[in-house]
Order: C-alpha cells, then structure tokens, then sequence
C-alpha cells in the first residue's frame, strides 16, 4: 500500500551514472538518481527485494548511495537463436562448438533470413535481455561480426566483394532483419557487444587478403575498415570481442562460408592486431574487449596464465578503449584451480570471466553453487587491482551446446540448477561483501518457494553442492597438484575427459595415480563421501512438502536431478576404486590392490549398466559415456594374461638362445633346425659370424625366419593385449617391409646369414621388450612409461639403440656375406631402411594422420578417447600433420639414395664362402 516516488537530482556524490538512493518519504519512498540507468538500477534492486520478501529499505540503508563496484557487467547471450532438438541431444556426439544466435533464421538464399524466425530470436533475445537487467547485469555479449560487414570502405568499395557478391546482400539482410533487436538491448540500457575469433574470414576475404600475413598492417587495415562500417552501420554496438586462442571448423556453423583460423600467434602478430583495432576504437569512441584465452606455447600462448607473458605481449598498448578480458581460475573453469595471478597485475581496464553453467561441472545438471567461489575471487583481484572495473559472466556458453543435457537457459529444462549462479555474481558485481548465503535464500524465495523450512531445505542443498562436485568429479589429491605432461598443463579433471567422458587411457590414468600415491585412501574415500553428500541433499528436498513448492513440478525436478546426481557419483565412486586399485597393482604387485581392483570393477559393471539403463534416453539428465572405460578396463583385464604370456615367451626364446650356444648344439648334434638357432644366436650376439654357419636344409632354412617372424608378431600382439591390429599393421608391416626389401636386394642368392643376422637382431628387441612386458603386462609396461622418467629414458635409449643396431648388422651382413663392396652394402641398407617408412607413411598420409591416430589411440587406450573427438590430438598435442608426408619424403629419399650408393647389387661378386649357396630357395 505504500508508494514509491522516482525523482531525478544531481550527481550522487561522485558515486556515478548508474548510483541511486532510496529515502523514506512518510509512509512512502522516493528513489533519486542522477540519470534514468540509475533510476531503473534502483526500481531494479526494489523489484528484486520485493520478489524475495525482503524489506525493500532495509535498516541502516535510508539515504544511503548504492553504486555498483563493477561499472561493467557483461554476461553472453545465454540460450537466444539455439534450439532444443532432442534427436541431436540425445545422440551426445556433437561435440561442435558454434552458438551462433542467428542460425535457425538464416536461409540460403535471397531473402537470407526468414523474417518469421528472425522475429522469435528477438523475443528471445527481449526475454533475455529483461531478465539479466533484472539480475544487474549492463552488457550482452552477442556472437557476430564478419557476417554483417560488407567492406564497403576497402578500395573502391568493391575490392573484397566483387559487385554482386552474395556476400553483401546477405550482410544488409543480416542487419536489417537483426538490427532491431540488438537495438533493443542497447535501448534498455545494456551494452552490446560483437565477438569473434581472429582471423575471422570468408573466401573472398582471404583471397584479398593474400598469404594472411598477421604482422602485417596492411591486413590489419582491411579489418579497420570492417570494424569502423559495423560501429557507424550498427551504432547500436558498443565494442567488438576478440578472441585469438580458438578457431577452425569446430566454430563454423553449418551452411555458412564464414569460418576463422588460429593466425595470430606471436608477440608481434597480437601487437600489431590491437594497435590498428585500438586506433579504430578510438576513433569511433567504441571498445575493444581483447581476451587473454590463447592455449599454446610461447608469450601468447600462456600470456592468460603467465603474467610476464601478459606483460610482454600487452604493456605499452594502453587506450581507454582497450579492456582485457581473462577468465578468474589460472586454466579453464575448473574446481581445485588457484586464482589467476595475471588478474593482480597489468595497466589496463580488466574484467573477470565467469561461468554459471559449470563445463566440466556436468554441464548445469547437478546443484553447484558458486557465490563463495565468485566472491572470494572478485575480493582478491579487487583489493589487488585497481583496475579492475567489470565481469563477464557466461549463462549457457563454454563447450559443445549437444554433447551435455538439454537445456536452454530461461527456456527448456531445468536451468534454475545454474541461475543461482547468474543471480549471484550479478548481486556480488555490485557489492562484493555481499552476505551470499542471504543473498541465496533471496534467490530460493524467488525460484522455488517461500515456505522457511523449504528455503533452509533448499540452501542447505546449496551449500553442500559445491562439497559434492569438488569430491564427486574431482579426484582431489591429483586436482590440488600442478601436473606438466607432454610440454602441456592437463587439467584438473583428466579422468573425465571431458564433460561426460569417463576415460580408461593409461596416460591419464597412471598419471593420476602416481600424483594420489601418498594420499590414495583419500583419494578413494573422497567418492564415497561424495555419495553420502548427494544422498543427504536428495534427503532434504525429498523431506519437503510439494505443496510449500511455487510449482510443484520444480520439486519434481529438483529430486529426480538429485536422484541423478546419487546415481551417477556412485558409479564413478566405483570407478574411481577400480582405476586407482588396479594402478596400485601395475606398481606394487599388491594381492591386497589386486583383490580391491577386482572387486570395484564388478561394482562398477553393474552401476554403469543400470546408470545407462536409467538415463541412457534422457536428454535432461543424460547418463555418463563409459566407452572410453570399457575400452581401458578391457585392456587392464588382460594385463595378468598378457604378463604370463611374455614370460612364457620369454622362456621359450632363453630355450632357444640356449640351444643355439655352444653347449645347446653339442646337445642337438645337428639336428634339424640346430644350424638355425644357432645362426640365431650369432645373429643376436656376434653378428660378424653368421657366416660361419652352414645350413642342413630346409628346416634351418625356414626356421630361421619363422622363429623371429612369429616371435615378433607374438611379442607385438602381447604387447597390445591381443586388441590393436592397427599397431601390429604400422609395427609388423615396417619388419615384414623390410626383410622383403633386403631379400628382394640378395636374390638369386642364398639368404640363410642374412635371415639370421637380421633375424637375431628382431628376437634382440623382442627379449628387451618382453622383458618390460613380463613383470605385469602391458599395464605395467605403460605404467613406467609415463611415470617413471628414469626408466622410460634408459627403455627408449636401449630400444632404440637395438634399433639403430637393426641397420648395422644390416650393413654388415651384405657386405661380408654376399661380397658387396662398402658403398654398395651401405646403399643396400638405406634402401631397406627407406622403402618401410615411404609405404607406411604414404598410407598413413593417404588416411589422415588424425584418423589414423584416432584408429591407433582407440585401440591401444594410451591418450583420452575423447581427445581426437573433441580437440583433435594433432590439435591438442601440437603434432605437424605433415608428418607422414614427411617420413614417405625421408624413406623415398634414402630409398633413392640408397640405389644411386648400390648400383646394380645383384650383379656383385659373391664370396667364395656363401657362391656355393647361390640359388638357393
């Protein structure tokens, strides 16, 4: 009953454009402010208490000024333009990452975009845009810019696009049948911002542009010119967004030529980028956001973690019109992750990244409350950084839109999960000493019910959630750690690679156990208590009353998220006893390990199926992706099988090393087959007296390439569990390629000393390899691998020492027993060492490196499953996809070499010693 009056006065004691106060006014109350965006912050705050059933003037608060302590509070463009297609969802595979607003609008052809769906992203992005000035956010980050830039100012106006380009049409279509909704935005009092990737281009664009040379300002002054066309087309827009980390087809939405690449990469290229765009920006009194997300090496590439690199790549660049945009963890959203130390230093305008809809955190399906996390980030940079003047908080953007549950933020499903997140860091970007457990019980009020014992239910969930996800995903004493790896900083979550991906790789896997080793009861017991922390939050809300809800559907919801969340953390409570068991098998040998290992895996069975059984077709609450773990427990499961394998191998060939000695062939009296085991034995140990050994007929003959031969392709077939032909093809192929290539090299000759030299060479490396694979298979062989440097440096130097070796013998061998000269032996042998590589590599580059990496990774479950299908693992591991072409080039070239060094080496004279044995076989 009581009335609230608005009036406008002068400035609020310097506190700023968006400052107001509320005073008592008789029984009523005035609100003053110094401009209209004031007046409507503090009919914000007003509405805001009244939803909560809060004093709308609370005491001590009469007469005082409110202004926010971010002026800028960005969030993105939350789930306007995206679609709930169930069928896509439900597939989980679509791991693309564009969410471009304006895509189920676009057609084409002429008109380019349907009107009628144009209209209903504009309601969406109203909706939106209402809600978050609600909540006290002032700016919407919206994805955009080539797609509306006709280029107009480059040349005579037609220099990109020719006269009748589509492209054009297409860009004035976009703007007109757009531009009033972001008009919209920017009309209600938010800032509108366009982002992109960089280089952003379209085929004409690049064609233009020439060899994109990133340094070069004559590019750069292209992009000036698009830049100035959108801010004077579109003066609705206040600043471009600008991202060099990320790029590629990943990005591109589908039916659109427009695509971008990873082309600014040094120092000089960034500089050269924000000094043109910069001179644009303040030239058109608009912002340049400049985004310090840029994964890699060097001062770019870690300038988001590195705060040298950030100096180096950013200090003397200052403009009004510059800010720099980083996300608030040093690495990705993840828990356990320090604050980013390059928020506490630089000279320009900063602003902190946030994500309500938790990635890595299931993807907004489970309760995770952020507001302590948010608040104690924004009070350190705050009170170490005086510049820092906004946020930027992300409502649905951060990974694949499909490969996680569907839901849309404000639109479909169950996005009240993550809105206590929006809610929150808006309340905290203007008062960061917020009290955030009132501020949640606000939120509470407003979401779901006003009922006490409902709210103290419902905060109590909150407040256990972020205990929950930190134990339920996270394997807490690896999480805590830093971990280098492959010259690259894996994150925090490797087990999950990544958002619902449970890995079974060893790389990861090992990895994790050997950081956990001295804390691994912890680390175990961490899943069990997270179990007990999500059944005691499905205890609270199942204890309260539907009808105390605001709609009992959201309870309804609420509990079947929880119900979920029980489920699934006991599933990897299980998986995680079994990965981290069996590890600790591979490295002590423990029965005690072992024992457990078994026992958490027939746990894990059986909750992995019933989890798939239960949610397996529920886009809102989808079940976990286990394929990856299968793959890895297949494989682990052989590991026992696979050692007694290699010893009894190894066995076997001892017997024959034995036999092949002096006293073994005193024993076999030449029995058939003796002249071949012991040329076998010379091969492996004295390779300069093979010669010496005549065979006694066709059984030497043949055993002495079949035993190597089946040694070789028993041991390699052990080594991957019997379960990675793609390995043996690549492995067997090179030998079998090579043998071919020396005996096609010697024929017409006898070839016994060399089926011996080269073959006891093979059995060599077969015995070193055994003899890691024996302990416990290829388990433990992996393990050492890649947690024990000493180990795996001394195994590399010694493997590929017996392969260096191969070649020698090779050299050897052609010219001591078949009579070739020095040049031609040496020719011989650096065409069997060529012709292997220049096959292998052709079929490789004729696959594709990534596939075929792909191929080889799924079956021999070393790096994550989810790597190539995600990240690509060339991508991700910086690996030259050139590198088949390359080893094909290298092999033909030695190949070609070699033939010039031998000449004709067939026509060579043989020795006296091995003439009588021309013809044979």
């Amino acid at each position: 009953g009581r009335t609230l009056r608005v009036r406008k006065v002068g400035a609020l004691a310097g506190k700023g454009e968006q400052a107001f106060r509320l005073r008592k006014r008789g029984d009523g109350l005035l609100l003053e402010a110094a401009t209209s965006g004031g007046a409507a912050n503090g009919l914000y705050a007003v509405a805001d208490r009244i939803r909560s059933g809060a004093e709308v003037l609370p005491d001590g608060q009469d007469g005082r000024v409110v202004a926010p302590a971010l002026p800028l509070r960005l969030t993105d463009h939350g789930s306007v333009g995206l679609t709930a297609d169930k069928a896509a969802f439900a597939a989980g595979d679509d791991y693309g990452l564009n969410t471009d607003v304006v895509g189920p609008a676009l057609v084409p052809r002429a008109p380019w975009v349907d009107a009628a769906k144009a209209k209903a992203i504009g309601e969406q992005l109203r909706q939106f845009v209402d809600r978050a000035l609600a909540d006290g956010y002032n700016g919407v980050v919206l994805p955009g810019f080539l797609e509306y830039v006709t280029f107009s100012g480059v040349g005579d106006g037609h220099a990109v696009y020719r006269e009748g380009d589509p492209h054009v049409a297409r860009a004035l279509a976009m703007r007109r049948a757009f531009g009033p909704s972001w008009k919209y935005a920017h009309e209600m009092g938010m800032k509108v911002y366009f982002q992109t990737d960089m280089l952003a281009l379209s085929p004409p664009l690049k064609k233009y542009l020439g060899d994109l040379d990133t340094s070069s300002s004559r590019l750069w002054s292209v992009y000036r010119a698009g830049l100035h066309e959108l801010f004077m087309t579109m003066p609705y827009v206040d600043g471009l967004v600008v991202r060099i980390g990320e790029g590629g087809e990943d990005y591109k939405l589908a039916g659109w030529d427009y695509h971008s690449e990873i082309k600014v990469t040094t120092v000089e290229q960034v500089r050269a980028m924000l000094t043109a765009f910069l001179r644009q920006a303040d030239a058109d009194d608009r912002d340049i956001v400049f985004r310090t997300w840029s994964v890699g090496v060097g001062a770019v590439g870690d300038m988001h973690t590195n705060p040298a690199s950030y100096h180096k790549v950013l200090d003397g660049i200052d403009s009004e019109h510059l800010i720099v945009s980083t996300k608030y963890t040093l690495g990705d959203f993840y828990s356990h992750l320090p604050l980013n130390t390059t928020l506490l230093t630089g000279r320009q305008k900063r602003i902190v990244e946030f994500q309500s809809r938790r990635e890595f955190e299931g993807f907004g399906a489970l309760p995770n409350d952020l507001g302590v996390l948010h608040q104690q980030a924004l009070q350190t940079f705050l009170a170490k950084n005086p510049n820092i003047v906004g946020l930027w908080n992300w409502t649905q953007d951060g990974g694949p839109l499909r490969a996680g549950p569907m839901t849309l933020y404000l639109r479909t499903g169950f996005w009240q999960m993550w809105d206590v997140n929006v809610y929150l860091t808006a309340r905290l970007a203007w008062d960061p000493s917020l009290d955030v457990a009132a501020a949640t019980n606000d939120w509470i009020r407003q979401a779901f019910s006003d009922d006490p014992a409902t709210v103290s239910a419902i905060a109590q969930v909150m407040a256990l959630s972020r205990s929950a996800v930190g134990k339920g995903l996270y394997i807490g004493p690896y999480a805590d750690t830093r971990v280098k790896a492959l010259g690259l900083e894996p994150p925090p979550m490797m087990w999950i690679f990544e958002w619902d991906i449970v890995t079974g790789d060893s790389a990861a896997l090992d990895t994790i156990y050997r950081v956990a080793r001295p804390r691994l009861d912890e680390a175990i017991a961490e899943g069990e208590d997270a179990v007990m922390l999500a059944r005691r939050m499905q205890t609270l809300v199942n204890g309260t009353s539907p009808s105390s809800w605001r709609d009992p559907a959201l309870r309804q919801r609420f509990a079947d998220t929880l119900a979920y969340q029980v489920d699934l953390f006991s599933t990897l409570a299980a998986y995680r006893t079994m990965v981290l068991r069996h590890a600790q098998w591979l490295d002590t040998g423990s029965s005690t390990a072992r024992a457990s290992w078994r026992a958490a895996e027939k746990r894990f069975r059986a909750a992995a199926a019933a989890h798939e059984a239960k949610y397996g077709n529920n886009t809102a609450l989808p079940a976990y992706n286990f394929t990856a773990a299968e793959i890895g427990m297949q494989r682990a499961d052989r590991d026992e099988a696979m050692a007694w394998l290699a010893r009894v191998l190894l066995a076997l060939l001892l017997i024959g090393f034995a036999l092949g000695g002096s006293f073994g062939q005193r024993l076999l009296r030449g029995a058939p087959g003796s002249a071949a085991l012991r040329g076998l034995w010379l091969g492996m140990t004295r390779p300069w007296r093979v010669t010496a050994v005549e065979p006694n007929g066709r059984t030497d003959r043949m055993l002495v390439w079949f035993l190597p031969g089946a040694m070789l392709v028993a041991s390699r077939a052990v080594f991957t569990w019997f379960a990675a032909p793609a390995h043996l093809v690549v492995v067997l192929g090179a030998w079998l390629i090579f043998a071919v290539t020396l005996r096609w090299l010697t024929r017409g000759r006898d070839r016994f000393a060399l089926s011996a030299a080269i073959g006891g060479v093979a059995l060599m490396r077969t015995v070193i390899l055994l003899v890691a694979l024996a302990g416990r298979g290829p388990g433990r062989y992996w393990y050492d691998f890649w947690t024990e440097p000493g180990l795996r440096s001394f195994y590399i130097t010694v493997a590929f020492a017996a392969f260096c070796w191969t070649f020698v013998v090779a050299g050897f061998v052609l010219r001591n027993s078949y009579g070739l000269t020095r040049r031609a032996a040496s020719g011989s042998t650096l065409i069997g060492a060529g012709v292997p590589p220049a096959m292998i590599g052709g079929l490789i580059a004729a696959i594709g490196l990534e596939r075929a990496l792909t191929v080889w990774n799924d079956q021999m479950a070393l790096l994550p499953w989810g790597l190539s299908r995600i990240l690509g693992i060339t991508t991700y591991l910086g690996i030259p996809s050139a590198i088949p072409v390359i080893a094909a080039g290298t092999g033909l070239a030695l190949a070609v070499a070699g033939a010039l060094l031998a000449g004709r080496p067939g026509k060579r004279a043989l020795s006296p010693h091995r003439a009588a044995f021309s013809g044979e076989e």
